[in-house]
């Protein structure tokens, strides 16, 4: 029986891999559909004239580390002394540009260097694959196709609106793109251009990428009078299944307070009118955070509560000056 199954297995990959297209048909099959949405011809032979498929994209892909990471190793990684500087510095060196942006479009500076940091160094690591051919290796390979095949039209659209010369169109392997490290889709979305050049440059114009990361925060609800959160403590036997992002385990902090939780340094929470969620990232062992509606926000950027962690905690650090 197991013999059987296994001869149907490999009769079925060998059919799947007949089936499945060669690289070039592929990409002229998302030229179609580019066709389709209006793009002329012309363009997209010039666009798609030296795309390649880079396999080492889909083993970074598959490849991703497997091991146990924690909130303070990823801290201890993600906001080292030095990065703490620098961040103080670059927010010292461009403060004015940030308060306009800041003001523009309601969000703390701190927030938009403590973002521009964890994302790309401050601009320092942006990825050097060409945008077009990442985002085809990955559509390709078919894991996410529809996901990739979305960014890559999206692609498309950013190159003809003349955001970017197609050798300078930039990313990761995983198609993250500029100092802000936009998927092309969110680019569209969120993308400013607040010099007024006609670009929106996130790769190489600070002012560009201050106000996408700032009008981003602002799309998705953030609260300029409010902060992320801080760091708590909980009494002996408290009720860890009060822990969670779920809406409905929002308390407000007198009910918190109640129930025994604490600034880290043992006082009394503050006495303001704000609701929050408790979360334990690494269980009732670890860092505990009272976080509020800003850190939702946060989250949407990126679903992991240790990446919103690690931006607030620069954010503060920005504030503190240490």
């Amino acid at each position: 029986m197991r013999a059987w199954c296994l001869a149907i297995a490999l009769i079925s990959s060998a059919v799947s891999a007949e089936q499945k297209p060669s690289f070039a048909d592929y990409i002229e099959s998302v030229k179609q559909q580019a066709l389709e949405q209006g793009f002329e011809r012309g363009f997209l032979d010039d666009a798609f004239a030296d795309v390649e498929f880079y396999q080492r994209s889909v083993q970074a892909d598959k490849n991703q580390p497997e091991f146990k990471l924690t909130l303070e190793r990823y801290l201890k990684s993600r906001l080292p002394d030095w990065k703490v500087k620098k961040a103080i510095q670059l927010y010292e060196e461009n403060k004015p540009l940030l308060e306009k942006v800041g003001e523009q479009y309601g969000v703390q500076p701190r927030f938009i260097v403590a973002l521009w940091g964890n994302e790309s160094n401050f601009g320092a690591i942006q990825g050097k694959f060409p945008v077009l051919s990442a985002l085809a290796t990955m559509a390709y390979e078919g894991r996410r196709e529809p996901l990739f095949r979305k960014q890559l039209l999206a692609a498309l659209t950013i190159l003809k609106q003349g955001h970017i010369e197609k050798s300078q169109f930039v990313g990761s392997w995983a198609c993250a793109m500029g100092q802000s490290q936009f998927m092309p889709t969110s680019f569209l979305t969120y993308a400013q251009d607040f010099d007024g050049d006609g670009k929106k440059d996130i790769w190489g114009n600070k002012a560009d990428v201050f106000a996408s990361i700032a009008n981003y925060l602002k799309s998705e609800g953030w609260d300029h009078a409010g902060t992320w959160g801080r760091q708590v403590k909980l009494p002996a036997g408290f009720d860890e299944t009060l822990s969670g992002l779920e809406k409905d385990k929002m308390l407000s902090l007198q009910q918190w307070q109640a129930l025994g939780v604490k600034r880290y340094n043992g006082q009394d929470l503050p006495a303001a009118d704000v609701r929050a969620n408790l979360i334990m990232p690494d269980g009732k062992d670890g860092r505990i955070y009272l976080v509020y509606d800003n850190f939702h926000t946060l989250m949407h950027w990126n679903r992991s509560t240790y990446f919103g962690s690690a931006v607030g905690t620069l954010a503060d650090r920005i504030q503190w000056g240490k």
